[in-house]
């Protein structure tokens, strides 16, 4: 990747959990300071890599670089990182600010910085995740989307460079969301690496610079959004015009454009359903204008990321 400074850098990664191969050959370059997202079915890898990530586990053979130094073969956390994996580690019976204070403690942090420089760091990653209202509840009656939201602000309190974390966005309401992608966000623009993992589509297209999609164990696609919608194939399109029949008639005349019939009691009248490339779209819609067409709404029937990663992994499943 050039000059570009890595985060992670992984060559031939395998992992055997008895005759199930969770990796097999998985080869990774995560830049430094970006939102990373990794997707895939269930079963694809993403857990055992996330593991791997945070020293959860150790690796059968292949080669791991994390924040420029190798992993070794102990279960330990690398310098630097921190997150969670299959949900936060918390104690039910303690709030939210006591629970923030006895991991921190655990780690020695609260030493290192002394007692008011650790309270006002707890403060303030409860207020980063949204929690500050409910800091003195006890964890047992969160939400899921509230343990989220707190297991990010423990990993918070270490001041990662690599923060993992395994679906962040699980349970949350709008606004828990709309905390948790800002703070992620902020994150990143201060040169934090974020790697996270999701089965939402739509989150890794809102919040991820790149993604990476795993299918049984191997890399099948593995960077920006904008090469993967670039790479994909032709997709389907759902446009809103304000004549259904010229637009037809266009399409017909227009190289690409493959015109399909959408039924169904929603949909809209004027609308029209294509399968094309990007670039074709584009030709069309400007053919629609030229003709005196109006364009109402145009927008994919699946999103770029989701189309291409149900092609990605039905293309593997295929060829089992």
């Amino acid at each position: 990747m050039g000059d570009i400074q890595l985060a992670v850098r992984a060559r031939g990664l395998t992992k055997h959990f008895g005759d199930v191969v969770a990796l097999d050959g998985v080869g990774l370059d995560l830049a430094a300071g970006r939102i990373h997202g990794l997707a895939g079915p269930n079963g694809a890898g993403k857990t055992t890599l996330l593991g791997l990530l945070l020293g959860l586990a150790v690796a059968d053979g292949g080669e791991l670089e994390v924040l420029g130094r190798p992993v070794g073969r102990a279960l330990a956390a690398p310098d630097g990182v921190a997150g969670f994996v299959d949900g936060p580690g918390l104690y039910p019976s303690l709030t939210a600010r006591r629970n923030l204070a006895a991991l921190a403690a655990l780690t020695g942090r609260d030493a290192r910085t002394g007692r008011d420089a650790h309270t006002r760091r707890i403060d303030e990653a409860l207020a980063e995740v949204g929690l500050t209202d409910v800091a003195d509840d006890r964890v047992r009656g969160f939400s899921l989307g509230m343990r989220q939201r707190l297991g990010l602000a423990a990993a918070l309190l270490t001041d990662p460079r690599l923060l993992v974390l395994d679906e962040p966005s699980n349970g949350l309401d709008p606004a828990g969301k709309q905390h948790v992608h800002r703070t992620l966000r902020r994150l990143a623009d201060d040169g934090v690496t974020v790697v996270l993992s999701s089965h939402r589509m739509d989150d890794l297209e809102a919040l991820c610079d790149e993604v990476t999609i795993l299918a049984t164990g191997r890399v099948r696609f593995s960077g920006p959004l904008e090469k993967l919608a670039a790479d994909s194939p032709e997709l389907d399109y759902r446009l809103l015009t304000s004549d259904p029949q010229a637009a037809q008639a266009v399409a017909a005349a227009t190289p690409g454009i493959k015109a399909l019939t959408e039924t169904g009691p929603r949909r809209p009248a004027g609308t029209l359903v294509v399968r094309a490339s990007a670039a074709a779209v584009e030709q069309f819609v400007n053919a629609l204008v030229h003709a005196g067409v109006g364009v109402r709404e145009v927008a994919p029937v699946v999103p770029p990321l989701e189309a291409a990663f149900l092609a990605l992994t039905d293309q593997q499943e295929g060829a089992r």
